[in-house]
């Protein structure tokens, strides 16, 4: 009889308990440990860091607003990218839900997918509800909008960029419907979260993300920013 080695044996059973995207097998159970959702370290920059880099960001007028086109930015919610979370066998809805909720409660199926939890919305303060049977008040916003990265410079990137930049963790907040529809891509000169204890990573958020993809700002948005970082401790 021809003896099979432990360690064989070992990798023969962890084959067959996960599917190609990285969860159990159909029949076996569900992983209850959320998968892990990576963003770029040390972001948010600190709000020293922030005054310095927004200091050094190119400030012009936006370009080619009338170009612009959900489209140019690829698939929605895509995994096929190198940005941070991308490669990771979910979709970047589902990581920013489980990055963002609390009181999550996985179950039985995709380990990707809260079935549960609360989002306290940074934006306005409100507690809401999620549930993956139940129509949600919840959104995922861009919080430099696609189409403002466009009108800074995005119109310029080659396909891929764009790609990685919509699904960006970093680039990446849940938050309250009403307020996602209210804010739009307008940018700080033109809005700001309802919830001014929020104010000083808006800003350090804002500023992180036209720093790290190299957009500019226009003369009212900067000034704008300034005054969002003011009322960083």
């Amino acid at each position: 009889m021809i003896r099979t080695a432990p360690a064989v044996l070992l990798a023969l059973a962890a084959l067959a308990g996960c599917s190609s995207r990285g969860g159990p097998a159909v029949g076996e159970a569900a992983a209850t440990t959320p998968l892990p959702v990576v963003g770029s370290s040390g972001f948010p920059p600190t709000a020293e860091r922030a005054r310095a880099q927004l200091a050094g960001l190119e400030v012009a007028w936006g370009e080619h607003g009338g170009t612009y086109e959900r489209s140019a930015f690829g698939a929605t919610w895509s995994d096929a990218t190198d940005a941070p979370g991308g490669h990771n066998g979910c979709d970047t809805r589902d990581d920013v839900l489980r990055r963002d909720l609390s009181e999550q409660r996985a179950g039985p199926g995709d380990p990707c997918v809260p079935l549960s939890g609360v989002l306290h919305d940074p934006y306005t303060g409100k507690e809401l509800r999620y549930s993956y049977r139940k129509a949600s008040r919840i959104r995922t916003d861009h919080v430099v909008a696609l189409a403002a990265a466009w009108r800074s410079g995005a119109w310029a990137w080659p396909a891929g960029r764009r790609l990685a930049y919509a699904n960006d963790l970093d680039v990446l907040v849940a938050t309250d419907e009403a307020a996602n529809q209210e804010k739009s891509a307008r940018t700080p000169d033109r809005w700001k979260p309802p919830r001014r204890e929020y104010w000083c990573e808006y800003g350090r958020r804002w500023t992180g993300i036209k720093e790290k993809y190299r957009l500019t700002v226009s003369p009212p948005e900067k000034a704008a920013v300034e005054e969002l970082l003011a009322t960083c401790p």
